[in-house]
């Protein structure tokens, strides 16, 4: 019967222990899948940011706040390449998360300019 109650209580201490053990595990998991966001100013022949470097995680995605006076296009030399149509006045555009560790360039071809450098780590 001692052996039982033993038996008992080892198996309930292990049940609560990775009980615990669980809970920390989707708020670690959280942290990385919020989007890096960048605030990017087009007026006339001018972008800001202007081929700033930004770290970015393996995966995560690239939030672009984009305020511009005229309609253009973002080309971000990732693999797979990715071209992102903007209006003109106030638009969010995401860069999907990359999964190579590396420096992305992020440009404009109409104004010839890098907009950033996304290094993905």
């Amino acid at each position: 019967m001692r052996r039982l109650l033993i038996a008992a209580t080892v198996l309930a201490t292990l049940t609560l222990a990775t009980g615990c053990g669980d809970e920390d595990t989707p708020s670690d998991s959280g942290s990385s899948s919020e989007p890096k966001v960048i605030k990017v100013t087009f007026d006339g022949d001018s972008v800001t940011p202007n081929g700033d470097r930004v770290e970015v995680a393996t995966g995560q995605d690239v939030q672009l706040d984009i305020d511009a006076d005229v309609a253009g296009e973002i080309h971000v030399h990732s693999s797979p390449e990715q071209e992102l149509e903007y209006p003109a006045g106030e638009s969010t555009q995401t860069i999907k998360g990359m999964d190579q560790p590396g420096t992305v360039d992020v440009e404009s071809h109409h104004l010839d300019k890098v907009i950033v450098q996304l290094e993905v780590q």
